[in-house]
């Protein structure tokens, strides 16, 4: 299985290039980029989907740092970190991509849900419009993403909850509904952050094990170059299209 390896085609945007001339990709003609990708059953690309503003950034940065940003920006394209995590004993490398929740970068971040295993799809508990909005968000991530993608539905900012609008029943009984998991968090105290991700991956483990994920969603991207900038590059957080 070491040997085996895939080719990813994605849309021909400028964010993409950046990308991949980033990891060591080849431009492959006017219609798309392809990128050489090698099976590794230990990498698990999970994406986080919602509104602009719900707090996607400081969740991504709570799990894989430990930090949290009072002065957060709103993300430009779409950013990425990993954490690597150890269940039972099996450990995988978690690459977490957070996305723009503005309507223009829609093109750019839905194509990252094709190889993605995991979502956590989030909204304010204090702002009832990130949370009507979450059903359009599901099925866009379930027109682009694989059929078994593991999906968690996410409230976040459960530390502001004089000011919450959207009841805690509400949100869990929509969750049911579709068949998904769900959690409230705080990014800001930490509350379920840990939490939330680890069910997650742990839903994921389930799948793999009992071969429910198809390979072709697991396979993440590589260099395949022997310089050794490969694990460099994908171990520091990305910002993807800064310029648009």
């Amino acid at each position: 299985m070491g040997d085996e390896s895939y080719n990813f085609v994605f849309k021909a945007e400028s964010c993409y290039l950046h990308m991949v001339q980033e990891v060591g990709g080849t431009l492959t003609g006017e219609d798309g980029l392809v990128v050489k990708a090698e099976v590794e059953w230990n990498r698990w690309n999970v994406v986080l989907i919602g509104e602009s503003g719900v707090g996607k950034s400081n969740l991504l940065s709570r799990f894989t740092k430990n930090e949290f940003n009072h002065d957060s920006r709103t993300t430009i394209g779409v950013e990425f970190s990993t954490r690597t995590v150890q269940l039972d004993t099996f450990t995988i490398k978690a690459q977490i991509w957070d996305t723009a929740g503005l309507e223009r970068y829609r093109a750019i971040t839905s194509a990252y849900y094709r190889g993605a295993v995991g979502a956590l799809l989030v909204y304010d508990i204090t702002k009832h419009l990130t949370y009507e909005s979450v059903e359009r968000w599901l099925k866009e991530l379930y027109d682009h993403a694989d059929p078994h993608i593991l999906v968690m539905l996410v409230g976040n900012k459960s530390d502001l909850e004089t000011l919450r609008t959207v009841p805690t029943v509400e949100a869990k009984e929509f969750a049911e509904k579709k068949g998904i998991l769900f959690m409230e968090t705080s990014a800001l105290d930490s509350t379920n952050v840990e939490a939330a991700f680890q069910e997650v991956l742990t839903a994921i483990h389930k799948k793999v094990a009992s071969r429910e994920v198809t390979r072709g969603s697991i396979s993440a991207v590589t260099l395949s170059s022997t310089t050794g900038t490969a694990s460099e590059v994908q171990e520091e957080r990305r910002t993807c299209c800064k310029n648009l």
